[in-house]
């Protein structure tokens, strides 16, 4: 599944990144922990998470990961979306809790690693 079809179908939106929207992705990975992203989640992995600062951005470029989901109505500072848009990360917001998007992004055939 691309991040396009992904926001086609669930209730998100895209922050940054609108270029990138053809990406795959190749599982999902859940966590507010970083130093856990870094050392747990695969490059291609979309991330379910509900920070908003910009060292996200950092941890998603650093371990490859396919896009971020700021999940729970929390919206990225200015800072991480300019550096999102620096770096080209694809940032998607949306109102669902965690839980629910991951168990959205399961129903959809996205599933852990």
């Amino acid at each position: 599944m691309t991040v396009q079809e992904l926001v086609k179908a669930l209730p998100l939106q895209v922050v940054s990144g609108q270029s990138n929207l053809s990406q795959e992705i190749s599982g999902g990975y859940a966590s507010d922990l970083l130093s856990n992203v870094m050392g747990q989640a695969r490059a291609g992995n979309i991330w379910v998470t509900m920070q908003g600062h910009q060292n996200i951005v950092a941890v998603a470029s650093l371990a490859g990961l396919t896009a971020i989901i700021v999940a729970g109505g929390v919206e990225p500072d200015k800072d991480a979306v300019r550096k999102a848009v620096t770096e080209e990360i694809i940032i998607l917001t949306t109102t669902l809790s965690t839980f629910e998007v991951v168990g959205r992004l399961y129903q959809l055939g996205i599933a852990g690693e």
